[in-house]
């Protein structure tokens, strides 16, 4: 089981996410258990990014909706950093 904390920055954008997407609060919810459970489910779609977001991971909220996250294997924890549509999260 891996612990999932967040960022000052995406609790944040995820107030303003989810008043722009209320609908899309039980998807998270369900994204969320799922991370905690394990983040490597293929359902989660977890991909590596690259270039100045190196070192980070995201996974799928909707096809068009993202959360971006840093995934420490050796602690078993996950650090949420943003949420987002696709442009937006990988600006």
């Amino acid at each position: 089981m891996f612990s999932v904390t967040t960022s000052e920055q995406f609790l944040r954008q995820a107030r303003k996410f989810f008043k722009k997407h209320p609908d899309l609060k039980p998807r998270f919810v369900s994204v969320f258990e799922a991370l905690k459970q394990d983040p490597f489910q293929p359902s989660l779609g977890l991909h590596p990014l690259t270039g100045k977001l190196a070192g980070c991971h995201a996974v799928r909220l909707t096809y068009s909706y993202r959360i971006t996250l840093t995934l420490l294997i050796t602690e078993q924890e996950i650090i949420l950093l943003d949420i987002g549509s696709h442009d937006e999260v990988y600006r």
